[in-house]
């Protein structure tokens, strides 16, 4: 069959989708797939998958997504983070007969893919992503989709938009942050950029930020235009947003985890789901959220979250007419509602700073540390320099190391040849040599065994600097004393 395009596509293929779950790493699994599609859900990403790994790793394929297929989980579109043309299409070849659309992660901030070269820290380099979309789309029996984030010119974004769509994006996702928004930076996104897009494209558009009821859904699409709309921590926070309920917390948990139970995913997912759902009640159960966070199994996490429910519904039951939430909450801290992330200095009031951005420490200060301000440090860095005050952590004070002459890995300091491990091996086992640096002794130990078999035989050791070509039956001492 031709493969759709454009509108098309979003009306046939993906059912004119207006509720998106968006790509989220290690929480829009399978389960939770099932469980937002339950509640309102038209469409869902799974999380991004790494094309190289993919690629390479068959374990990788089938615990992501080739374990993963179901009936009820369509439409489904994988999202890839790729910065190689020929890997990106490959793997995406190998993904296409799981999913309705291949999707380029062109959105990711995070300091991992800063060091991977990937997701947002691709939106300069239009040559580039020219080139993977034009060969997915000439390449894939499925189209290809796209996810960004804005520049702070609203122009710059629109002919960025205008780009992908020539090079054959058959549908684009639009972040409306920069990719410097985020965490308690993130601030408010910019529907003003996603309605610029949508006016200056011919193809489907999604909106995603600012989603934390279903009412924010409407106005999204009133006032941009999309076609549909993208929700992640809202939908964390509360699976059912696209029905627009808030349900109670306990509700949804429990038919999550009866989810997992058939569709079973790691526990690391499981614990992460339920610290979202259960976030504002954790505050009042403080204990409650240390036993979420030790527990190791799935009967455990159940039991956690039956204590939490009996306690909210003890408290419930002790209630007082007339009484309000708490902590200016909208809600009860046991319905799903949405949780509003602290800003830098709404940050510093609660940790008692007085600073500013500086202040906020984390991923962050780990991001700013690597961007050459050494006067932040991480978490885990701050915790090593408590237990050695004077270790520093100065890039220009690390000892630098000697390449080894054949691959540029660091060589041995006492080597002989002056190699890594690997390549020294590699060269004395050819030679019949010996390294003492890295504790090679082919030279020494054929030398022992020759002389030990020759000498039952009455037959003296030949010097081994002078022998000619080695025999059938010296070749083969030499193999064992190389594994030896």
């Amino acid at each position: 069959m031709p493969k759709l395009r454009g509108e098309a596509f979003w009306r046939e293929t993906l059912r004119s989708a207006h509720y998106v779950v968006a790509p989220m790493v290690d929480q829009s699994e399978l389960a939770w797939r099932l469980l937002s599609r339950r509640h309102g859900a038209q469409l869902c990403y799974t999380p991004m998958l790494h094309a190289q790994v993919f690629l390479r790793d068959a374990n990788y394929r089938r615990e992501n997504l080739y374990g993963e297929a179901c009936p009820e989980d369509r439409p489904l579109i994988v999202q890839f983070c790729a910065n190689d043309p020929e890997v990106f299409v490959q793997a995406a070849l190998l993904a296409q007969d799981y999913c309705d659309a291949i999707d380029l992660n062109l959105g990711c901030p995070q300091m991992i893919a800063k060091r991977g070269h990937y997701g947002a820290f691709l939106q300069e380099e239009w040559d580039l992503l020219q080139r993977m979309i034009l060969l997915a789309n000439e390449k894939l029996s499925v189209p290809i989709t796209c996810k960004i984030r804005v520049f702070p010119d609203i122009d710059k974004t629109v002919k960025y938009a205008q780009m992908l769509e020539k090079a054959g994006c058959q549908l684009l996702t639009v972040h409306g942050r920069t990719k410097e928004q985020k965490g308690p930076l993130a601030g408010v996104a910019s529907w003003e950029h996603i309605q610029a897009v949508r006016k200056a494209v011919n193809i489907p558009v999604f909106a995603n930020g600012n989603i934390q009821c279903l009412s924010d859904v409407e106005e999204c699409i009133r006032k941009t235009g999309v076609h549909g709309v993208m929700s992640a921590e809202g939908n964390l926070h509360n699976p059912a947003l696209f029905e627009g309920r808030n349900p109670l917390v306990w509700e949804m948990a429990e038919e999550y985890l009866e989810i997992v139970r058939k569709y079973p995913c790691p526990l690391s997912y499981v614990r992460a789901h339920l610290f979202k759902l259960w976030h504002h009640t954790l505050q009042v159960y403080q204990q409650l959220r240390e036993e979420l966070a030790k527990v190791k199994t799935l009967e455990g996490i159940v039991d956690v979250n039956r204590e939490l429910k009996l306690r909210c519904q003890e408290e419930i039951a002790n209630q007082k007419e007339g009484e309000k939430p708490k902590e200016g909450l909208p809600f009860f801290h046991w319905i799903c509602q949405p949780y509003i992330r602290p800003g830098p200095k709404e940050r510093c009031r609660e940790n008692g700073n007085t600073g500013t951005e500086k202040s906020v420490r984390g991923k962050r200060a780990l991001e700013e540390e690597e961007d050459g301000n050494s006067e932040l440090l991480s978490k885990n860095k701050q915790k090593k320099k408590l237990r050695n005050p004077n270790k520093s952590f100065d890039p220009s004070l690390k000892p630098k190391y000697a390449k080894c002459d054949q691959c540029g890995n660091p060589k041995g300091n006492k080597c002989v040849f002056n190699m890594c491990r690997g390549c020294c091996k590699k060269r004395a086992f050819k030679e019949v040599a010996d390294c003492p640096g890295h504790g090679l002794l082919f030279k020494t130990k054929y030398e022992k065994s020759f002389s030990w078999q020759h000498s039952q035989r009455g037959i003296h050791t030949p010097d081994i600097s002078q022998r000619g070509d080695v025999e059938v039956g010296e070749a083969a001492v030499l193999k064992e004393a190389g594994d030896s």
